[in-house]
């Protein structure tokens, strides 16, 4: 490990690391299947997006004058 940095060194918090993904946006996708003897009983895909919002812009729900 001659030049390598120390692990303490790469270790970041995990509101660090949140808020790195949310910078730049997180797609998270899988499929999970349940199967017995060949038969698939359930399947369950999921896809999502997970993105920051900036503070700046206002609401489309936040009635005018509140």
């Amino acid at each position: 490990m001659t030049g390598d940095r120390p692990l303490s060194a790469e270790r970041l918090s995990l509101v660090d690391l949140l808020d790195r993904l949310l910078a730049g946006g997180v797609v998270i996708a899988g499929d999970i299947t349940l199967r017995i003897a060949d038969v698939d009983l359930v399947r369950v895909n999921l896809r999502a997006l997970i993105g920051s919002v900036d503070a700046r812009l206002s609401s489309p729900w936040e009635e005018n004058g509140t």
